[in-house]
């Protein structure tokens, strides 16, 4: 199987760890993955802020790209989200590619038929399911089953676990106010896990996340799932 890293803008710039951590389970697990260096942003932010023109060259230099591949990963729920429903309907040629473009823990878990990836991590862990991969990818509990196979984790119940952080993209920048309330309720439950770190499918909702965390000056540190599992 040809696998190619979509890493993502997020992880390019602020989190190439993930990227490196997403790579390195596959190379585990015994599969080469490609990092096609003409990939770009995949045009979310411009189709949330109503610019949907600008976002299609995008999509197109997506499916030149990733076209040869037979499944393309990323370590980001909220791209491939983007990727899997909204390029279909702004580029006819990219339902394709886009069905072949999966966030890490359906790789593994559903096309790799894999749970154990290996990993030791022996630290206190909670998990925060973002909206993208809860309610638009429907990861499930893929992510968890994951998590549960480490070695030496301590994965500790979040409450109100669905409930969003609070980032939502724009959201956070239109909504301050009420993204700033639902941040607080989202890092107080993450205070009375007394965990070590909390993990999550998307580096933006762990950003914002993160920075409540480190006001708060919390116990608990912001980690991508992907880094866990490579770990």
């Amino acid at each position: 199987m040809r696998i190619a890293l979509f890493v993502t803008c997020m992880n390019d710039l602020l989190y190439p760890d993930t990227g490196i951590a997403t790579v390195r389970i596959l190379e585990r697990l015994g599969h080469r993955v490609d990092f096609p260096q003409a990939q770009t942003c995949c045009g979310q932010m411009h189709l949330n802020s109503g610019y949907q023109q600008l976002a299609v060259p995008l999509v197109e230099n997506f499916v030149r790209t990733f076209e040869p591949y037979d499944a393309v990963v990323a370590p980001s729920g909220s791209c491939v989200a983007m990727a899997r429903d909204n390029y279909p309907r702004l580029v006819p040629d990219a339902a394709g590619v886009a069905a072949r473009t999966y966030e890490l823990s359906e790789l593994l878990v559903d096309v790799l038929g894999v749970t154990d990836v290996g990993a030791r991590f022996p630290h206190r862990v909670t998990y925060h399911p973002t909206c993208h991969g809860l309610r638009m990818l429907r990861l499930g509990d893929k992510p968890l089953r994951l998590l549960r196979a480490v070695e030496g984790i301590e994965l500790l119940e979040l409450g109100g676990a669905e409930e969003c952080c609070g980032f939502g993209g724009t959201f956070a920048l239109k909504n301050a106010d009420v993204s700033g309330a639902m941040l607080a309720d989202k890092c107080r439950n993450i205070a009375d896990t007394e965990a070590d770190y909390v993990a999550a499918v998307d580096n933006s909702c762990l950003t914002h996340i993160g920075g409540g965390l480190t006001r708060q000056k919390a116990r608990a540190r912001h980690i991508h799932y992907a880094e866990v599992l490579a770990s």
